[in-house]
């Protein structure tokens, strides 16, 4: 930030003038700054709109939300910049300080009032082979986006560190596997991926891992979690990685339900209850989400939470992961993805629509159990009014009007997914303090 004495005010029509600061150690320029306040009083309109002219609820929201800890639970930038780039592009590629032509950057961020991201370091399991060469390099990615920006990104990895990288001004980050497969069916990569700034894991994304099946994928191959499935859960439970369970069929869900001993999160999903496709929450789910702890951060993707765009979503999806089979390279696949869905037609969802997904969360597993896991730069088919990340005081602003309070709109926020953070934490510490109590002495 720059000191007093060189800021400059910018009024309407673009012209700088020295600030009232400079204005008092020079008076011979107080006759000038008159001028301008005459002259902005007789009419001449403010460079932004003014809280008086706003939306009320619009106010409150981003009230809310420069106050709360806004978490979202999934943001697909990494796969995006390797889809232009490249493997591990050279940041220099690359600069969100201006506005991209994807859905997220800083401005954006800014506008957004986003005070913490699980970025995602996504590798689709389509591809069969190199599943751990390519997560270290979606790592290195979004490693390498996060430290080209320090004064707007800093690296978490406790729930501690969220909260004191927001209050200082900048956006706590933390990595989210999205998909098993770099494990490549060991656990010893597991604990070297959480050394390297990994906080959760989704089981699976499209396709079955060798020991946890997927919503997307028909027939099932294990009814569920395998014997090592439970021991991933278990090894997770132990280094206090969460367990993201979007993507995961209905019972590998409740199979991970009855190992985990810490919260669960869904990262980026929609309810079944309205939108009714294997890849939703089913109720099954929702209702054990008390006991367990867990998280629902919904979603504002079209095919998921509109009856009418799933009904266009699902065979563009199916299409899509026939022929990605195919794909030898990320933008290949990316330019597959283009093509399919933009030949889909699908209709656009309503603002509405995603609030009715988090009130359905709310009233079957209670408000502690929401969240926010918008999956910008990662799919197609966004509401009119949220269409990026400037976008989620819009939403708020519908839950205001929905009747919400300040305190439940913070805890949907981010106060939920950091208290499940904080819950895996603690269970993370008592197995390990109980394993080394068990171990034979040397």
């Amino acid at each position: 930030m720059s000191p007093p004495s060189a800021i400059v005010e910018r009024t309407a029509l673009g012209q700088e003038f020295p600030s009232m600061l400079q204005v008092c150690r020079r008076p011979f320029l107080l006759a000038a700054w008159a001028s301008v306040a005459v002259t902005l009083a007789a009419g001449a309109a403010p460079a932004t709109e003014s809280k008086a002219s706003k939306d009320p609820a619009l106010v409150r929201a981003e009230r809310v939300l420069d106050r709360a800890i806004l978490f979202d639970g999934h943001n697909d930038l990494p796969i995006t910049l390797r889809s232009e780039f490249g493997p591990v592009p050279d940041p220099a590629q690359y600069d969100l300080r201006q506005r991209t032509r994807w859905q997220t950057d800083i401005p954006r961020l800014r506008a957004g009032r986003v005070g913490a991201q699980f970025w995602s370091v996504y590798i689709p399991g389509e591809a069969g082979r190199d599943f751990a060469r390519t997560q270290l390099e979606q790592i290195a990615t979004a490693r390498r986006m996060i430290e080209k920006y320090p004064d707007v990104f800093e690296y978490a990895s406790t729930a501690d560190d969220v909260v004191r990288i927001r209050r200082a001004g900048r956006i706590a980050s933390m990595l989210g596997m999205e998909g098993g497969y770099g494990i490549e069916n060991s656990l010893g990569p597991l604990k070297a991926y959480y050394d390297l700034g990994v906080r959760y894991m989704a089981l699976t994304h499209n396709t079955h891992t060798d020991w946890a099946d997927s919503a997307a994928q028909v027939p099932a191959r294990h009814g569920g979690l395998s014997d090592f499935g439970r021991e991933v859960v278990r090894e997770m439970n132990r280094l206090g990685m969460l367990i993201d369970l979007s993507h995961a069929s209905e019972e590998t869900v409740l199979d991970t339900l009855d190992v985990s001993q810490a919260p669960v999160i869904f990262s980026h999903s929609a309810v079944r209850g309205i939108v009714d496709i294997p890849r939703n929450v089913p109720d099954s789910a929702l209702d054990r989400l008390k006991a367990n702890g867990g998280v629902v951060m919904v979603l504002f993707v079209g095919g998921f939470v509109s009856p009418e765009a799933a009904k266009a979503w699902a065979p563009a999806m199916a299409e899509f992961q026939f022929r990605a089979r195919e794909a030898k390279t990320p933008q290949e696949r990316s330019a597959l993805f283009r093509e399919v869905f933009d030949k889909a037609n699908i209709p656009k969802p309503t603002i509405a629509q995603v609030a009715d997904h988090i009130e359905y969360v709310v009233r079957r597993a209670g408000i502690d159990h929401v969240g926010i896991g918008a999956d910008y730069d990662g799919a197609s088919g966004w509401p009119d009014g949220l269409s990026d990340v400037s976008t989620y005081p819009n939403l708020f602003a519908e839950l205001v009007r929905r009747g919400w309070s300040d305190r439940d709109l913070e805890k949907l926020a981010g106060g939920n997914v950091l208290r499940a953070l904080r819950e895996a934490e603690r269970v993370a510490a008592r197995l390990q303090a109980d394993a080394f109590k068990g171990a034979p002495r040397q």
